[in-house]
């Protein structure tokens, strides 16, 4: 399958010149689109903290001045 470089103000243009009907079906399916990379993300960061704790990489404290240093 041949692979195109679409412009993204070309697919903005042609958004824009949909029906109201699938402006507002694009919308939804971005939306859902948007919540499912969020999920893999977090699912991502979790299992890389679950890792650093396991290698004792991952420090924990309540001591504010620390917490600072460590940013």
């Amino acid at each position: 399958m041949k692979t195109q470089t679409i412009k993204f103000s070309s697919v903005v243009d042609t958004i824009y010149n949909l029906p109201l009907e699938d402006k507002v079906e694009l919308k939804s399916l971005l939306e859902h689109n948007i919540a499912d990379s969020r999920r893999d993300e977090i699912v991502l960061n979790f299992k890389k903290a679950q890792e650093e704790l396991k290698s004792k990489k991952l420090k924990f404290s309540s001591n504010i001045q620390e917490l600072k240093r460590n940013v």
